[in-house]
């Protein structure tokens, strides 16, 4: 039993040198990409630079203080969390609704068939995407407003009405990215053991409790996976705003990531931009926070 555990406990340090060996790679690029970026927007959101010399002052919390005493600031937060709960709902409620209706018993070439053709958007680049969209809206030139013409209805302004502009958007991004979290709930969904699903059928369950008892609480970590990814995209939104909108009409679609941009290289405010994007961080990280607790208790639930 000795030698026995004396050599379990050599190889798992051998493992553990392992594993700290094979991870350095990834943990300086961590630390590259993500640790140091972090901190360098932490140090310029506390000083003022200045754009031809590049000397930095130190004014504390006063950039802070300026966004957040700034209408303009609050107002892309609103629309921010705006389009998170639009877009959040249309990609991983569309993206489950698909994942369930694949998950039958179909011809093996009409599923990978189906697969790709819902994924394929995803695999597209978003700035392509936003320009293709933005044609498709246009009063003018674009096919909904020609097709709603020969209907006989009025085309609305879809990108330049300031009550419709944000949906626009959501319904582009929806369209763009819901392939994505139905694959991941589709291999969920097949994970599930099917005796469990058998035994149901056999006890007399119908389509809808056995989904709802069964299928749902088995992918319901995967589903807050994707809750979770997809709030954390929408808090990030900005090239479809940007290419579509530009924040317009007025502040109706202004989000916080192209506020930042503005501050930054608009008006060229180094400070106020880092101000705002560490603020922005520290949103993502308690909302992150508050989503895995909520998680947690709706599992043990």
């Amino acid at each position: 039993m000795g030698p026995r555990r004396r050599g379990g406990r050599g190889l798992r340090a051998g493992e553990v040198r392992a594993a700290w060996l094979f991870a350095a790679p990834a943990f300086l690029i961590y630390l590259a990409f993500l640790l140091v970026p972090v901190l360098a927007t932490l140090a310029f959101s506390l000083t003022e630079v200045d754009r031809l010399t590049w000397r930095t002052d130190f004014v504390g919390l006063e950039n802070f203080l300026y966004i957040w005493s700034d209408a303009h600031f609050w107002r892309s937060f609103a629309n921010t969390f705006q389009f998170i709960a639009l877009a959040v709902t249309g990609n991983v409620g569309l993206g489950l609704l698909v994942a369930v209706l694949l998950d039958r018993q179909l011809p093996k070439v009409m599923l990978y068939a189906l697969r790709f053709a819902y994924f394929l958007p995803v695999l597209v680049a978003s700035a392509l995407v936003s320009l293709v969209w933005k044609f498709l809206y246009s009063t003018d030139l674009g096919i909904l407003n020609y097709y709603l013409h020969e209907l006989g209805l009025p085309g609305p302004g879809w990108l330049s009405d300031g009550r419709i502009a944000m949906v626009s958007v959501v319904i582009m991004d929806v369209w763009k990215h819901f392939g994505f979290f139905m694959i991941i709930l589709l291999a969920a969904l097949q994970a599930v053991p099917r005796s469990l699903i058998e035994a149901a059928a056999l006890d007399g369950a119908g389509g809808w409790r056995i989904f709802w008892h069964i299928k749902l609480p088995a992918v319901a970590p995967v589903l807050l996976f994707c809750i979770t990814y997809a709030t954390i995209g929408g808090l990030q939104v900005f090239d479809s705003v940007r290419i579509m909108t530009n924040g317009g009409p007025g502040d109706a679609t202004r989000v916080v990531v192209l506020y930042m941009y503005e501050q930054t290289f608009g008006a060229q405010d180094l400070g106020t931009g880092s101000a705002a994007a560490f603020t922005l961080l520290v949103v993502i990280a308690a909302v992150t926070a508050v989503q895995f607790g909520i998680g947690r208790r709706l599992m043990r639930s």
